[in-house]
C-alpha cells in the first residue's frame, strides 16, 4: 500500500469528521494513523489492512461510547423537549377527525392532536403532552384519580 496511501486516507477521515462531528471517521482516522506508522517499517498491504480495520472498529466501538458523553454533555435540550410531560389547557376541542383543536401551555397557543384516541377531548379539559409531531403536541387527558369510597 504505502506510506502516501495511508497519509492520504488519514487526511480524508479527518477532513469528514470536521464536515460531520459525528464522532465516527475520527476513529478511522486513528486507524488510518497507526497503520500510516507500521507502514513506515513493513510494506505487507494485508497486515497494513488488518491493523487498520482492528484499531478502527475497535476505537469506534469501545471510545465512542466514551467520548460521546463528554462531546454532548453541554448542549441542551430544545425548548421543545422540554414541553413534554407538561400540563395544558385544551383552548379548542380537539378532533383528530376534522384536524382541529388546539391547547394553550405556558401562554401560547399549539395546534393538538389527541395522542392515544380519536376520541373528542372538550374544550377547558387538561391535557398532559406526550410528543411533538412537526408543529402539533400530541396530548392525552388528564386522568382524575377516582377517589374511593369509604368501606363500612
Amino acid at each position: 500500500m504505502g506510506t502516501l496511501f495511508w497519509l492520504a486516507v488519514l487526511g480524508m477521515m479527518l477532513l469528514m469528521e470536521v464536515a460531520t462531528l459525528g464522532l465516527t471517521t475520527v476513529w478511522f482516522a486513528g486507524g488510518a494513523c497507526v497503520t500510516l506508522l507500521l507502514s513506515l517499517f513493513i510494506s505487507n498491504p494485508y497486515a497494513e489492512w488488518a491493523v487498520f480495520l482492528i484499531v478502527s472498529v475497535l476505537s469506534l466501538f469501545a471510545l465512542r461510547p466514551l467520548f460521546i458523553d463528554k462531546f454532548n454533555a453541554k448542549r441542551e435540550k430544545t425548548n421543545l423537549d422540554h414541553l413534554i410531560g407538561q400540563t395544558a389547557r385544551v383552548t379548542m376541542t380537539i378532533d383528530n377527525f376534522h384536524s382541529k383543536g388546539s391547547v394553550n401551555l405556558k401562554g401560547q397557543d399549539w395546534s393538538a392532536r389527541n395522542a392515544v384516541s380519536d376520541e373528542l377531548i372538550e374544550e377547558g379539559s387538561k391535557v398532559v403532552v406526550r410528543k411533538i409531531s412537526g408543529v402539533k403536541l400530541m396530548v392525552e387527558p388528564v386522568v382524575k384519580p377516582v377517589a374511593k369510597e369509604s368501606e363500612e
